[in-house]
């Protein structure tokens, strides 16, 4: 997955290769135009970044683990209480 920065220099040098030397600064003006929208967008997707995702899944993975195990004592709990 690319980064944003990536992005935006991916998306950066697509349009420059369309648009002739003499439009540079409308060139510039888009790239700034086209940084902003996609740095808002961005914003509003409320991503999180690899290091949060895996340490979430590394505490979900454990109180799974704690949870699939108090199961298993409840249950041997109601079976010794039978």
């Amino acid at each position: 997955m690319l980064t944003p920065q990536q992005l935006l220099n991916t998306i950066h040098e697509q349009v420059g290769q369309f648009i002739p030397d003499a439009a540079k600064s409308a060139q510039d003006d888009l790239h700034n135009h086209v940084k902003m929208v996609v740095s808002s967008v961005l914003t509003k997707l409320d991503l999180v970044t690899r290091e949060e995702f895996e340490t979430q899944q590394a505490v979900l993975q454990k109180t799974r683990s704690m949870l699939e195990q108090l199961e298993k004592q409840v249950s041997e709990l109601e079976q010794a209480s039978k």
